[in-house]
């Protein structure tokens, strides 16, 4: 650990922000300012400009989002305030007040036509409007701070908020059949694991290398494949049916290859990311004590 750090994690009711809170209890040499809609509205510019100027923040974790990707498709206006508009509000506080914006984006950037996975420097070309609003917002933040560290995940789930794990076990606890898609392929992320490495960036480097990153956890399934790890982990016993996509049509479309190649990020920070299923096994067992 270095000197003292102050550090604003916004979004914090969401899944990443809950888990950095439960990091942050148990480091008290440093000041963490966690808020959420409530405390803090990010697509309000004063509002962002008031608690800034009151606070000598030396890092900003963005952890909000509007991240409901359906309904993005026709509340675009509100994905965007949030989603893009917000984050150059953020950036351009960190720069003014000499604070590290650490910005979250998504594998939604991406068309999901790269079989074989993305690298940070790949073109971008969302095929919704909840990538479009991430994309915006990304570029925002490395055009109006440069020094911006911005963190593109995929397939998050966690202990808290909802996500395709609870739900799944939820399933599987009350049906004896279902359905899932599996022509969409990815990496599945914990979000325990991502404050983690993000805790390691914020206190194991002076001044942390800027740019792009991608993480996820190692290993590459398809979500029936997902399943199939939830309904064994857990020890249900439902039958899992493997469908396409397009028997289960949802208003925004979906990246069939979502792999996010996160060797920079573990290079540059010297990362050690767990392998998906370990991981999985560690949250449902935390789940299972509900």
């Amino acid at each position: 650990m270095t000197n003292h750090k102050k550090i604003l994690v916004t979004g914090a009711n969401g899944q990443l922000g809950n888990e950095c809170r439960k990091l942050a209890a148990k480091i008290t040499d440093n000041t963490f300012v966690f808020t959420d809609v409530n405390e803090l509205s990010i697509t309000d510019a004063q509002a962002i400009e008031n608690i800034f100027s009151k606070n000598n923040f030396d890092y900003c974790i963005n952890a909000a989002a509007y991240t409901a990707v359906d309904a993005a498709e026709k509340d675009d206006a509100t994905a965007l305030a949030i989603n893009a508009t917000a984050v150059g509000y953020l950036a351009a506080a960190c720069k003014k007040y000499h604070c590290q914006l650490i910005h979250i984006s998504t594998d939604y950037v991406f068309d999901g036509e790269n079989k074989n996975g993305y690298n940070e420097e790949d073109q971008t070309a969302p095929i919704n409007v909840y990538g479009t609003t991430k994309l915006e917002g990304e570029k925002l933040a490395m055009q109006l701070d440069p020094k911006s560290i911005v963190i593109r995940t995929s397939w998050v789930y966690s202990y808290f908020g909802k996500n395709f794990v609870k739900t799944m076990m939820k399933l599987m606890q009350e049906r004896p059949e279902i359905s899932v898609v599996d022509d969409q392929i990815g990496k599945p992320t914990y979000a325990a694991d991502l404050a983690t490495a993000i805790f390691k960036i914020i206190f194991d480097y002076e001044s942390p290398q800027p740019g792009m990153y991608h993480f996820a956890n190692e290993g590459v399934i398809s979500w029936f494949e997902f399943a199939n790890a939830i309904n064994e982990i857990g020890g249900y016993h439902c039958k899992i049916h493997p469908i396409p996509s397009s028997a289960y049509p949802v208003p925004a479309k979906r990246p069939h290859y979502s792999i996010l190649n996160a060797s920079k990020i573990k290079d540059t920070f010297s990362l050690n990311i767990p392998q998906w299923k370990y991981s999985l096994q560690q949250c449902m067992s935390l789940l299972k004590e509900l």
